[in-house]
């Protein structure tokens, strides 16, 4: 997700070209492999081309972005290796999460994440995709604060967005919010219900929806990922 500068920070040039270009990488509006100029950003935005190569810094940091001294900078593509790194740290710090959310949960965490799937249902319901991600996003943040863990939810949020595209092409293809909806359902009712064990296995099932997703689109988009990969 896009971070959000707060109330009263002052925006720079840098800001605003950042979060064009995340947007357009996260939406896959810029796929994998995809050539972006500095001067054309420049350009855009009518400004010098040291605000955009400050905010190409930022997304390559991300891991989206490939700079390369005297080669054209371009969206970086999907690594599998990258991928398996990301999907095991977080499905690590997730089970923990779960667990102690489990345990700590309280008729007023109850209530907010009975508030949570209406809103999930709302959207679903719309066919919104956009809103669902960042209704997801909101999810998994309340179970950390149910779980009183917070600074998990940083590790979390890092780790989900280095496989958010490969969420929108499997959420654009096939229309998967309904069968994700279920999933946090059963995930809620185990952390409501105290079951810790019960919350990791709906939590793990939940995690590995994107299996199937990533096996289909190396093979049917192998030019989203890296050499090595294909």
């Amino acid at each position: 997700m896009v971070q959000v500068v707060q109330a009263g920070d002052r925006r720079t040039s840098v800001d605003d070209i950042f979060d064009f270009l995340y947007e357009q990488i996260s939406d896959l509006q810029l796929r994998p492999g995809d050539k972006i100029s500095e001067a054309d950003i420049a350009a855009r935005f009518g400004v010098s081309r040291q605000p955009v190569r400050d905010a190409f810094s930022r997304l390559a940091n991300l891991d989206l972005l490939l700079i390369r001294p005297q080669r054209a900078t371009e969206v970086k593509r999907f690594s599998m290796r990258e991928i398996s790194k990301s999907r095991f740290v977080r499905a690590s710090v997730e089970k923990e999460v779960l667990r102690r959310a489990a345990e700590r949960c309280d008729r007023i965490n109850a209530a907010q994440l009975d508030e949570a799937l209406m809103q999930q249902e709302a959207v679903v319901e719309a066919g919104d995709y956009d809103a669902f991600g960042a209704l997801d996003y909101d999810f998994h943040k309340t179970l950390c604060a149910i779980a009183q863990t917070e600074f998990a939810f940083d590790v979390i949020k890092a780790e989900k967005s280095k496989v958010d595209r490969l969420c929108v092409l499997g959420m654009a293809k096939e229309s998967r919010m309904p069968e994700l909806l279920a999933d946090h359902r059963i995930i809620a009712d185990a952390v409501k219900a105290q079951k810790p064990e019960e919350a990791v296995a709906a939590g793990v099932l939940h995690l590995s929806r994107l299996d199937e997703t990533i096996d289909r689109i190396s093979t049917n988009n192998a030019n989203y990922f890296e050499p090595e990969d294909r």
